[in-house]
């Protein structure tokens, strides 16, 4: 994955509860047969779940209840070998579910098929089409960089220029967001932009919360609405001088560690995965941090949202980017990880600087940033002593 490709990784929206009731997702997807399967995962309440349809001359279903709008991840294997992972299967394409019977139809690959019956997809499509000119220009950085020689590539000019072009093109994407939600105070969607802002923007409330309070009252005491004030609000007790949430989660030896065990210490509380590729990007910046300023007063607590049964990817991950240096823990239950719930976070990597005192002094401190931050803090710390 190339740094073009995404900020950080994020977990899907949380979407409303409202309009509970049963659905029908019927699929065709050309005359497909055995092997071919098709594949739903969605997450609910923390919850992981997998189901499978055997295809039929191209025509699958799935059956269930949902709690209001859910992004799902539809997935077809043609040749029946198994997904095991919906991010690299190679045709997939994300659908909301919602009460009532959706219907999917696509000649070759799920991305080419159209679906019907559905509003809250219909909605989709048109907040998609708002936000094409951030698409386009990203398949053309992509595109750019897929056409070029290894030489290119090596090119730091070349590098920089693709890196100028992709801040660009962010910068784009978060204008065209506020003036969806500007434009449409009452579209579900307008929550949707407003989560993914939270993450662009590392929950900058005064961004964000003068475009939530120009929603609708329907909007904003809608379930979904209702949940990003909540958000907001954890959001003023992480702000910079508050006092770090204390916990306790076991580390990669089935140990219980907590957060004020490391009282008296600068700690670098780092959210990652090992399967996300911009935390992976980020390691060797925090392994010189540790490396710069692990013998004055600095330490690193790693916390991961690795998957349920994946621990042996997060230690792996741990030994090849030579993490080994400083203390790990997780829960391993992905996005429901029980630290990255207390501290608000929605997307990977993401990190805050804690002083000895167990106050937060610095937040997603990044590249030269955490340099920056830590040269600021312990050389003022040092000259003081």
């Amino acid at each position: 994955m190339q740094k073009w490709i995404l900020l950080a990784c994020a977990a899907f929206p949380l979407l409303t509860k409202a309009q509970s009731g049963n659905f029908v997702l019927n699929g065709k997807l050309g005359h497909l047969n055995a092997p071919a399967k098709a594949y739903l995962d969605r997450r609910e309440e923390g919850k992981i779940m997998l189901d499978s349809a055997i295809l039929k001359d191209g025509a699958f279903q799935f059956k269930g209840k949902v709690d209001g709008p859910l992004l799902c991840m539809l997935m077809v294997d043609h040749d029946g070998a198994g997904v095991t992972n919906p991010q690299t299967a190679p045709d997939k394409r994300l659908i909301y579910l919602e009460k009532g019977t959706i219907t999917l139809v696509a000649a070759t690959t799920l991305e080419d098929g159209t679906i019907t019956g559905s509003a809250i997809n219909t909605e989709n499509e048109r907040y998609k089409k708002f936000l094409s000119p951030f698409d386009e220009q990203m398949n053309s950085i992509n595109k750019d960089f897929g056409a070029a020689t290894d030489e290119q590539r090596q090119d730091t000019n070349f590098t920089k220029g693709l890196d100028a072009r992709f801040h660009k093109a962010i910068a784009e994407k978060k204008e065209l967001m506020q003036k969806f939600i500007a434009a449409n105070p009452n579209s579900f969607f307008s929550i949707v932009a407003l989560k993914e802002l939270a993450v662009h923007t590392n929950m900058d409330l005064a961004l964000l919360e003068p475009m939530y309070k120009g929603l609708t009252p329907e909007l904003r005491n809608s379930p979904a609405g209702k949940e990003f004030a909540a958000s907001m609000e954890k959001e003023r007790g992480l702000a910079i001088g508050a006092a770090a949430p204390d916990f306790t989660q076991n580390d990669v030896n089935d140990k219980p560690v907590k957060l004020s065990d490391f009282r008296g210490k600068y700690v670098l509380l780092d959210f990652w995965a090992s399967w996300c590729g911009p935390c992976r990007a980020e390691n060797p910046v925090v392994v010189k941090a540790f490396n710069q300023y692990k013998d004055r007063n600095f330490t690193v607590l790693s916390v991961s949202l690795d998957q349920p049964g994946k621990k042996d990817l997060w230690l792996a991950a741990i030994k090849k980017d030579g993490l080994e240096g400083w203390t790990h823990v997780s829960d391993l239950k992905y996005w429901s990880n029980a630290v990255a719930g207390l501290y608000g976070v929605r997307g990977v990597p993401t990190n805050f600087l804690i002083d000895p005192a167990g106050k937060i002094v610095g937040r997603n401190l990044r590249g030269e940033l955490l340099e920056k931050k830590l040269a600021e803090l312990l050389d003022k710390d040092a000259a003081h002593n």
